[in-house]
């Protein structure tokens, strides 16, 4: 694994510290009056999620992980466990579902979604960028109501509130951004 400077650590990150995988959530380079600088990282640990804030000096050497990436097929949800499946090699994976945390709901049977892989490990899935979903109720559409960035509240089938234009009815398809839980446009 290649080794980097403490100073080059960046957001995103997973490095190998103290024998856990950690992923670097927030860096801040800290020049001090006296004394040399350093970069001070919060970490998360990509195993049990727990936090860590540590102190980087440039002279500091620390390994930097690469994941693997592979697209996997969502299956089923058993006792708190999601389970996903390689549609190449047809191998199953669990993760817990808190992996997702609030973005769960949006995770529909059958959808692809991106898992990382260490050493075939699995450590985390991301859902796709937008995905479609259906209002299940919502105020009924007003003629003329037309006024810039006016939204209303729209429950959607999967139990989520996201608020929508005025002119997004019932019943209709629409695409949420899974990132910022936010309606995109019309399906």
């Amino acid at each position: 694994m290649p080794k980097i400077n403490g100073n080059e650590i960046r957001p995103g990150n997973v490095l190998e510290h103290n024998g856990s995988l950690w992923a670097a959530v927030k860096v801040d380079h800290v020049k001090p009056g006296k004394g040399g600088a350093f970069a001070q990282v919060e970490l998360r640990n990509l195993r049990n999620g727990s936090k860590l804030n540590e102190r980087f000096r440039s002279a500091d050497k620390v390994e930097k992980v690469r994941l693997e990436q592979k697209d996997q097929q969502f299956l089923y949800e058993n006792d708190g466990m999601l389970v996903f499946m390689d549609a190449e090699t047809y191998e199953q994976v669990e993760l817990p579902a808190e992996i997702l945390g609030d973005r769960r709901p949006f995770l529909q049977d059958g959808m692809t979604v991106v898992v990382e892989f260490h050493e075939s490990e699995a450590l985390s899935a991301s859902l796709p960028q937008k995905v479609t979903c259906k209002i299940v109720e919502t105020e009924p559409v007003v003629k003329g109501q037309t006024a810039a960035n006016s939204f209303k509240p729209a429950i959607l089938d999967n139990g989520i509130k996201v608020m929508v234009p005025p002119f997004v009815g019932q019943d209709e398809m629409i695409i949420v951004n899974t990132e910022t839980m936010e309606y995109s446009e019309r399906a």
